[in-house]
């Protein structure tokens, strides 16, 4: 699994303003990285960009050998080698509420990717299982907490085993327990091999699990570096304000 995230030039244009004005980004294999910056700033515009949500008006967004390029979303078939490449868990989950927990994991790969039920179900319950939930796998989303619903999203995000993985603000909704135990999880994904990029404003979960911290202002990303070293020793305003938890002034809406 050797398919980097390359961002080059990344602009995302609404009527006269520059949501995202020239981001470059790039996440290696079996690397966490921790997309920071306070609410407005673009992160979510970067991750929705990246898994083809949101169309772009210039630069590159390529993972391997597999590239999008700015102007308007391709139809799902086109784009289907492109959702076998990333995967995405939203801050809400987005799971689907009249499937249960095993239907809502084998979805795409049955419908999306033509796998056959047996294969699909297979993979599934490995993923329950790592991620344990698999005890919940008949249960409906209203019927899990908070924590199972977000490894549910995860379980997913990886059945058609992408290997890049997206997280927007996976923490807003978990005590420090299960915080804890999902750094866990994205670290044991990242030992596998996968690339994973997670929008955050939580500094103690960046700091604990990320190995490297990009910071967004204003649509531009403005520090990149090791996890430890910007969050210890920010050489820029918007990452200062970031770790004071004071207002940097207002941003574009993400």
């Amino acid at each position: 699994m050797s398919a980097p995230l390359s961002i080059r030039g990344l602009v995302v244009r609404r009527g006269a303003q520059d949501v995202l004005a020239g981001v470059d980004l790039e996440v290696a294999p079996g690397e966490v990285c921790a997309l920071m910056g306070v609410s407005g700033a673009g992160k979510t515009t970067v991750l929705r960009a990246v898994a083809a949500l949101q169309p772009f008006t210039a630069g590159e967004i390529r993972i391997g050998a597999v590239a999008l390029a700015p102007g308007r979303l391709l139809s799902e078939a086109r784009l289907r080698p492109w959702r076998r490449a990333v995967g995405m868990v939203f801050q809400a989950h987005a799971l689907f509420e009249h499937l249960t927990v095993l239907d809502n994991v084998t979805l795409a790969p049955v419908h999306a990717l033509g796998w056959p039920r047996a294969r699909a179900e297979d993979v599934a319950g490995t993923l329950l299982e790592t991620l344990g939930v698999l005890p919940r796998a008949a249960a409906f989303p209203r019927e899990l907490s908070g924590g199972e619903a977000q490894r549910v999203a995860i379980a997913r995000a990886l059945a058609p085993d992408p290997p890049l993985l997206l997280m927007d603000e996976p923490t807003s909704a978990l005590d420090p327990a299960r915080r804890g135990s999902l750094g866990e999880v994205l670290r044991s994904l990242a030992r596998e091999g996968r690339a994973l990029v997670i929008s955050t404003h939580d500094v103690d979960f960046a700091r604990a699990y990320a190995d490297r911290v990009a910071v967004l202002s204003h649509g531009v990303l403005v520090e990149s570096g090791a996890a430890e070293t910007v969050l210890t020793r920010p050489q820029h305003a918007a990452t200062q304000a970031l770790l004071h938890g004071s207002p940097e002034g207002e941003a574009w809406p993400a």
